[in-house]
């Protein structure tokens, strides 16, 4: 039987503090500005600057949290939960402005370096993100509602590292951006069907 609760174990920032605090099962970050986590494909130096508060990610796990974004926004400004096991192994599902000042749900994967998908605009203020482990896998969902789920992508990091599972807010280009995350379930059990919006 499935365990879900509504309180996260201990979190600690993954590498770079900031700005954040969790109360009453709300987590709000802010990140400084020209903060991003990317290892461009096209050889750009790698960034990993934006914080996030992460803890230590068990076997199996469904990890979801409803996104905001309350301040001004401008390109890649996004709230994100991520994935971490070091500098080349990562992963993030954001709810990210787009160069063309649309809200999207969005992911990166990276091994080594980063594979960067747009999936669908957002039209509403907040969006409802979700990551699962099952196995040797991991896969991103969103949901308009927190019903339910579109699948986004399905993968695998090329690593046996610990992994951390978390928060993240970035400012690749901006000032500041403050993200806040509700709503935050946590399963031990992931959905047996990852397509079928369970």
């Amino acid at each position: 039987m499935p365990v879900t609760q509504t309180t996260l174990p201990p979190l600690h920032w993954l590498s770079h503090e900031g700005a954040g605090e969790v109360d009453e099962g709300v987590v709000t970050l802010t990140a400084p500005a020209g903060t991003d986590w990317t290892n461009d494909a096209l050889g750009a130096p790698p960034q990993h600057a934006a914080p996030a508060l992460v803890f230590d990610a068990p076997a199996e796990l469904a990890l979801s949290a409803r996104v905001r974004v309350p301040t001004p926004r401008t390109t890649f400004d996004a709230g994100a939960l991520v994935l971490w096991a070091d500098e080349r192994h990562w992963a993030k599902l954001c709810f990210e402005q787009s160069p063309q000042g649309r809200a999207m749900v969005v992911s990166t994967v990276t091994n080594e370096y980063t594979d960067d998908c747009n999936s669908w605009d957002v039209d509403d203020e907040s969006v409802h993100l979700r990551v699962l482990r099952t196995g040797p896998g991991w896969a991103f969902h969103a949901s308009r509602d927190g019903q339910v789920w579109e699948f986004v992508r399905l993968f695998r990091l090329f690593t046996d590292l610990p992994v951390s599972v978390g928060f993240l807010a970035q400012a690749p280009l901006g000032e500041s951006c403050t993200a806040v995350f509700d709503r935050i379930t946590l399963s031990d059990v992931a959905p047996v069907d990852l397509r079928d919006g369970s």
